[in-house]
């Protein structure tokens, strides 16, 4: 699956309403400082950041929440995908490895299932879930774009 094809099947995806939206980010500080203190407990984190990474992992995973408060509030596909292949670029330069994703966002959305009303948790999932299916996609287009810079 190419960038295009990732923002078509992000178009399929479903701007949540306004208050499912609100409590996302009316929570999403406290869904981050839990997501950290998951992570960190992690025997495998340097495994999955690399030595040296915790702030930067820490970063990320508040960036995450704004970064998915401020598109619940205003979804872009093209904003979504493009943002993501960004992070995976990024990231990746600096140790992380590919299995922090998966390890990352399931650790996420049980946090989510857990504190988010189900109304809100049942508008939201679905881009959790496409960040999960896609992320092979997400590998395969950052790789391509590491090896395109290199020619």
């Amino acid at each position: 699956m190419n960038r295009e094809s990732l923002i078509e099947s992000a178009n399929k995806l479903k701007q949540p309403g306004p208050e499912a939206a609100a409590e996302f980010e009316a929570r999403r500080e406290r869904l981050a400082d839990e997501l950290n203190q998951r992570m960190g407990a992690r025997p495998d984190l340097e495994r999955l950041i690399g030595s040296g990474n915790r702030a930067m992992m820490e970063d990320n995973s508040r960036n995450f929440c704004r970064f998915m408060s401020t598109l619940f509030r205003a979804y872009d596909s093209h904003v979504f995908v493009q943002t993501v292949l960004w992070v995976f670029r990024a990231y990746r330069s600096h140790g992380f490895q590919t299995c922090y994703w998966p390890a990352n966002i399931d650790t996420f959305v049980e946090l989510a299932r857990a504190d988010l009303s189900e109304k809100t948790f049942a508008e939201l999932y679905p881009f959790f879930e496409w960040l999960i299916v896609n992320i092979p996609a997400f590998v395969a287009e950052s790789d391509a774009a590491v090896e395109a810079a290199k020619l």
